[in-house]
């Protein structure tokens, strides 16, 4: 009966209609009263963008010492201490959306239809390439081929992929994107808050999509040839793969304040949760040391700075993350809330999904490694720095390379690769602020940047590795849940993904 009643709930769960949370739209009576892809491409957007950017604050902030939510107790992400239920949001809700998209694509590829349009397609498959990336970086082996199927073809107990399968079919619906968005025509403005309808702007992001899923595992002995293969291919040939070069071009959901497009955290947090968490030393105290604009040193305590980040009486202090319970202190500097002027909680560049700051930084780490060479490492890293900081104050133009070079964080070509790859990922850190969990998806694959180990972490001091399944996937799709274990390991936040492992 349980196992019945949790089926029940995943197919609610996959009926749920594309349109939750926005206004009902009026239709014509005499006309289909099929949803048009014109009207299923916003909704999805705003609705994963939330989920991310709830995580994004309270999970990866936590982990990779954006934020330390001050407290003694147990289950506290900062200590890399969390519970179980932890996995189930973004799982569910992922999944859900990815309903949705799939909706769309079906929508758009109707041929008998006069809503086909293979731009509409295209941005569709982007889109799932996009959530399933996230969804195999945060839980390593989860259902790709067969999931989403419990409407349509009665499928509850979808078998796992491998992620190395996963991503081969990441990078299949990424081809076939790129080939779809290649002179296509532009769409309905009003349909699309991430590009206002712009076909090729979807190309390019779909591309710079195809550049971090490259990156992503290109440490993999059995695959890391063809993935470098890849990435040098897109970059070398910018007239047949388009990729993200400026910030107008950046894959950023702007918010307006005005719903459904307002800021999420302005909407699903309250104002005292919002501030409450005191920002860690590690995040602030690079900033202050750099003397960066984002901070704005220079305009005192009663300044505002971009990211809406309050002084205490000593300025600009952070809190150590992972310090032992009782050895806390006090809170310092915090997030200011939707009471203040600036304020990221309100901010109109929260809905950050990757941006040519990243771009720049993966160019960067591409060449140093030698995948490419027709620019230098150092104007790509120039260039990204520039673009972190353009991306929040557009009109800083200050030289970049004084900039660096004050804050000692200049290039240097005669440095080891290690030290060239701590300077591109601390740099690439900040660039990737408020971008769902790709910081920690980022340390994992990488190192970097280097986090100080405060005394008090659980989990043997070790960053976790990923979520673990949600628990009702054990009854609900038991066969599978195991048959993923056995070829992944525990299903414990230790156990590697398949990237990761050596």
């Amino acid at each position: 009966m349980y196992k019945i009643s949790m089926m029940l709930a995943m197919a609610v769960l996959l009926l749920t209609g594309c349109t939750k949370d926005f206004k009902e739209l009026n239709t014509n009576p005499n006309t289909t009263t099929d949803v048009l892809p014109s009207q299923m491409l916003a909704p999805a957007l705003v609705n994963v963008l939330q989920y991310n950017l709830v995580r994004n604050r309270n999970f990866n902030n936590e982990l990779m010492q954006v934020t330390v939510d001050m407290n003694d107790g147990e289950g506290r992400v900062f200590r890399y201490d969390f519970n179980n239920t932890w996995a189930d949001y973004l799982y569910n809700n992922w999944y859900l959306q990815l309903t949705n998209f799939k909706d769309l694509y079906k929508f758009a590829s109707d041929t008998t239809s006069a809503d086909y349009s293979e731009t509409y397609m295209a941005i569709s498959l982007v889109c799932q390439s996009w959530i399933y990336s996230l969804l195999t970086d945060a839980y390593g082996d989860v259902p790709f081929t067969r999931s989403n199927l419990g409407r349509d073809s009665v499928v509850y107990e979808p078998q796992f992929n491998t992620q190395q399968e996963i991503y081969a079919g990441i990078f299949a619906n990424l081809e076939r994107a790129n080939t779809l968005l290649t002179n296509a025509k532009n769409v309905d403005a009003a349909s699309d808050p991430l590009f206002k309808g712009i076909a090729s702007n979807w190309q390019k992001f779909s591309n710079s999509l195809y550049l971090r899923c490259l990156m992503r595992i290109s440490g993999k002995q059995e695959v890391s040839q063809q993935a470098i293969a890849k990435f040098a291919e897109i970059v070398n040939n910018p007239s047949t793969y388009p990729i993200i070069t400026t910030t107008a071009e950046s894959a950023i959901l702007r918010y307006t304040g005005v719903a459904p497009y307002a800021n999420p955290l302005n909407v699903s947090v309250r104002e005292q949760d919002f501030r409450a968490p005191g920002i860690a030393s590690f995040f602030i105290d690079n900033l202050v040391a750099w003397s960066d604009p984002r901070l704005n040193i220079s305009l005192g305590a009663n300044g505002i700075n971009r990211w809406g980040i309050a002084q205490s009486a000593e300025g600009f202090k952070g809190v150590p993350s992972g310090y032992l319970p009782g050895q806390g202190g006090v809170k310092k500097s915090y997030f200011l809330s939707n009471t203040s002027t600036t304020s990221m909680q309100t901010d109109p560049l929260a809905g950050m999904i990757l941006n040519v700051a990243e771009v720049k930084f993966m160019l960067a780490e591409a060449t140093v490694k030698g995948w490419i060479s027709s620019t230098p490492a150092a104007t790509y890293y120039n260039d990204g720095a520039r673009a972190s900081i353009q991306q929040w104050m557009p009109t800083w133009n200050n030289d970049i390379v004084v900039y660096l070079t004050n804050a000692d964080m200049e290039w240097d070509d005669a440095a080891t690769l290690d030290q060239k790859m701590e300077k591109i990922h601390l740099q690439k850190y900040y660039a990737l602020f408020m971008t769902d969990l790709q910081q920690w998806f980022e340390y994992r694959r990488t190192g970097h940047p280097n986090l100080p180990k405060g005394p008090g972490l659980a989990n043997g001091g070790v960053m976790p590795a990923r979520f673990n399944y949600p628990v009702y996937v054990q009854s609900a799709n038991p066969t599978n849940y195991k048959l993923a274990i056995a070829a992944q390991g525990p299903d414990v936040i230790t156990t590697h993904v398949w990237w990761q492992k050596p």
